[in-house]
């Protein structure tokens, strides 16, 4: 039993690897029968691992590009993701046939050919399109010069310059390089120069237009050797209308809101206040909103955030107007008549508050000497009190405050002095009152609009001619 299952498990081995040997034997006369009799003479003897003219000198590989389509352009990412027509021609001695008419091959016989090692230098990501197959073609001449051609989207790096956002230009590059073959194996060159690039005539951007682009040939210089290079160059400008009506214009209208706390009666101060405080936070969010669209961490200070800091500038400048002018009219000035009753209230009120910085320097300095005294030893006997000599404060009430001759400790001098200064720092304060709050609103209305259109000017012409 065990003598014949062995034999049945070798005889079943036997049949299936017969069964699979006839079946890959169909399927290589049917690929032969699919191909031409003239691809099968190129195909005789070819060898796809060797590039041509092997041992001639390089072989010159021409490009073009058709741009299909500029999807997204991102600052905060700093690229762009385009949809292009990658065509590529050499010359292979190897697939010269007799003729007039060229061969259109599928696709897919590609990977029977040797093709460039071209790839995109800054792409972040790229694929080939393949529905509902593979975006592929190739064509051969009979002087054995090949086309290749492909449907690609890739998302290519592009470095921004910000400063001037949203009033900037922006040049990005599309890098074509080849990864193994060095300029001695391989030469990139355009093959109608600029004009091998097209499609940007027609092309429909959201917040750009393109409004220059050229080409250029380079090489690109590694460890392992000189590679070539192609680069393909394209100036973008953004168009500013939408940041106009989106960022400026609500900007600029909120500086003119904050002026009509202005006209508004000195007696209306909650509308006053409440004018200047909605203004402010506002622009706030304004300012918020409109960072969100770029990097959070960036070195650019951008046009657009100078201009809203100037507007936040002048919002918050009127804000402090009002508070100004409240202060003012709750504390008004001495009018030039000594007898006014204005001037004798708040001068009795200062007056007060003087008497009281001077019984504060007494109490500091009297405490001060009883804490000298009580360091003294005990044995010692109290020395006999020694005379005082009187000093008459010129702002003290009484008049008969005393001052010890012994000098007082370093604090008590730091504390006297920085009180003396306070007393003569709100003495002065009498004289920075402004007699009619009246004239500050007045000159606000023509100093802060002359001043905001003066602002503009400078901020537009820097930003849009230099």
């Amino acid at each position: 039993m065990a003598v014949s299952a062995s034999g049945w498990t070798v005889f079943t081995f036997l049949l299936i690897s017969r069964l699979l040997q006839s079946s890959l034997i169909k399927a290589e006369v049917k690929e032969g029968e699919i191909l031409p009799p003239t691809i099968q003479r190129l195909m005789k003897g070819y060898n796809k691992y060797l590039r041509p003219f092997f041992d001639n000198g390089p072989v010159t590989v021409g490009m073009s590009l058709d741009i299909a389509s500029i999807d997204t352009i991102s600052e905060i990412n700093m690229d762009y993701t385009a949809t292009i027509f990658l065509r590529q021609r050499w010359t292979d001695e190897r697939l010269v046939f007799e003729g007039n008419k060229s061969l259109s091959l599928d696709g897919r016989l590609v990977e029977l050919l040797w093709v460039p090692d071209t790839f995109i230098v800054d792409s972040k990501k790229s694929f080939l399109h393949d529905i509902t197959v593979e975006n592929r073609l190739i064509r051969i001449f009979p002087n054995g010069t090949v086309l290749y051609a492909l449907r690609i989207t890739t998302t290519v790096a592009c470095n921004m310059d910000l400063t001037k956002y949203p009033m900037d230009k922006q040049t990005c590059t599309l890098q074509l390089e080849s990864w193994g073959y060095n300029i001695n194996d391989v030469m990139f060159y355009w093959t109608r120069g600029n004009e091998s690039v097209s499609g940007l005539d027609t092309l429909q951007l959201a917040q750009y237009t393109v409004e220059d682009h050229y080409t250029s040939v380079s090489e690109a210089i590694y460890e392992t050797g000189n590679y070539p290079k192609l680069v393909f160059h394209f100036e973008l400008k953004r168009s500013i209308l939408y940041f106009i009506l989106e960022t400026y214009v609500p900007s600029s209208l909120l500086v003119v809101l904050s002026w009509v706390s202005f006209w508004i009666s000195l007696s209306s101060v909650p509308a006053r206040i409440c004018i200047g405080v909605t203004t402010v936070l506002t622009m706030t969010t304004l300012m918020m909103g409109a960072r969100t669209s770029l990097p959070n961490a960036n070195c650019f200070i951008k046009a657009i955030d100078v201009y809203l800091g100037i507007c936040f500038s002048f919002i918050f400048g009127a804000l402090i107007d009002v508070m100004n002018v409240w202060s003012s009219q709750s504390f008004p000035a001495c009018p030039s008549s000594p007898s006014s009753l204005t001037c004798g209230v708040y001068g009795h009120h200062m007056h007060d508050f003087e008497d009281e910085m001077n019984g504060i320097v007494t109490t500091i300095s009297r405490h001060s000497n009883r804490a000298k005294r009580r360091k003294e030893p005990a044995a010692t006997p109290p020395p006999a009190p020694a005379p005082t000599e009187l000093t008459v404060s010129p702002s003290s009430p009484s008049g008969s405050e005393p001052k010890p001759e012994a000098s007082p400790p370093e604090s008590t001098i730091w504390c006297l002095t920085v009180l003396t200064t306070l007393r003569k720092v709100l003495r002065s304060m009498t004289c920075c009152h402004i007699e009619n709050p009246h004239h500050i609103d007045y000159y606000s209305r023509l100093t802060f609009p002359l001043s905001f259109v003066m602002v503009n000017l400078l901020y537009w012409t820097y930003y849009l001619y230099f």
